[in-house]
């Protein structure tokens, strides 16, 4: 029988015990852990798989092992962590020798040097067919209170941090992981919610709108769309559904807009304002039917989560 990935993240939260000591568990960006003696860590790991995250015949072999450790980079910003150490599990095919290996794990270096993150460990295994890669990491919250998707409010500002649509043209094996915005984000204390948007913006916008019990309007018009390799920009279907942006998606108060926008850790980005959380909730209610798009003639119809989800078991 088909699944997806929700029904099984669903049934997980239910069953899955969450010990004292937890202060946030599975349904956001990243796990929260109170430590012994006060402070609280953040955990995430992510899998990057060859065929699904990435054809080897796109760019060369360390472009695959940076988007590794970005992936998991960007979901502890999207809670505003500093990353400090990864552990990345390795299978590797019999059609890659060491130094494509090697070439692999330099690209994810190469970040980790960046981004001020050690590699601290991990596991080497064979895979029967293409290359897996499997990264974990740990990161600080330092007194900050964790960005979560729950706490968005009627009246928030709708806000995303950069232009969004067709990422698979490159742009999903070379984006700077917003974990920096992040951490000052969080630290503003002016932000209700946040998530990355790896699945797309509508269907993270709808994880938002359910924990936060809230519904939304985009405005379509405002969408800011990536400039492709073509010269063309993407299309509002592309940024609505394309997925791997990873941008930060935010519900804030419209008048704190501005005041984040002067940050200084937010100087390499552009806040855009697309929409506002109106009232409403979407438990009990048809998937979508609280999260409207509008259009440049202001009229409005139902926004699908459409974007990408992993289906199991077909």
């Amino acid at each position: 029988m088909p699944f997806t990935e929700r029904s099984l993240v669903d049934y997980l939260r239910t069953r899955a015990a969450k010990g004292p000591r937890v202060v946030v568990g599975i349904g956001h960006d990243a796990a929260v852990v109170r430590a012994t003696g006060g402070g609280d860590l953040a955990l995430k790991s992510d899998q990057t798989i060859e065929g699904v995250h990435f054809r080897r015949d796109e760019a060369p072999l360390a472009l695959f092992g940076r988007k590794a450790l970005a992936r998991v980079l960007s979901d502890l910003g999207a809670i505003g962590a500093r990353p400090v150490a990864a552990l990345c599990s390795a299978a590797l095919p019999a059609d890659l020798d060491e130094r494509g290996a090697r070439e692999l794990f330099d690209g994810l270096l190469a970040l980790a040097d960046e981004h001020e993150v050690s590699l601290v460990g991990g596991d080497l295994a064979r895979s029967p067919s293409g290359i897996a890669l499997d990264v974990a990491a740990v990161g600080f919250l330092e007194g900050r209170r964790p960005l979560l998707r729950s706490g968005a409010k009627a009246g928030d500002a709708l806000v995303v941090t950069g232009p969004l649509g067709g990422s698979r043209a490159g742009h999903h094996l070379r984006f700077e992981p917003r974990w920096r915005e992040g951490v000052a984000l969080a630290a503003s204390g002016l932000v209700h919610a946040a998530i990355d948007l790896s699945d797309g913006l509508a269907r993270d916008l709808h994880h938002v709108a359910v924990e936060s019990g809230v519904g939304a309007q985009v405005e379509l018009a405002a969408l800011p769309r990536r400039r492709l390799p073509d010269g063309s920009l993407a299309t509002i279907e592309q940024a609505l559904h394309d997925g791997e942006d990873y941008e930060l998606l935010l519900a804030a108060p419209p008048e704190a807009v501005l005041r984040l926008a002067a940050l200084p850790e937010l100087a390499r980005v552009s806040l855009v304002r697309i929409g506002s959380i109106v009232a409403g909730s979407l438990a009990g209610s048809v998937a979508g039917s609280l999260i409207v798009q509008v259009d440049e003639q202001g009229r409005l119809s139902p926004l699908p989560p459409g974007g990408f989800e992993h289906r199991f078991g077909g």
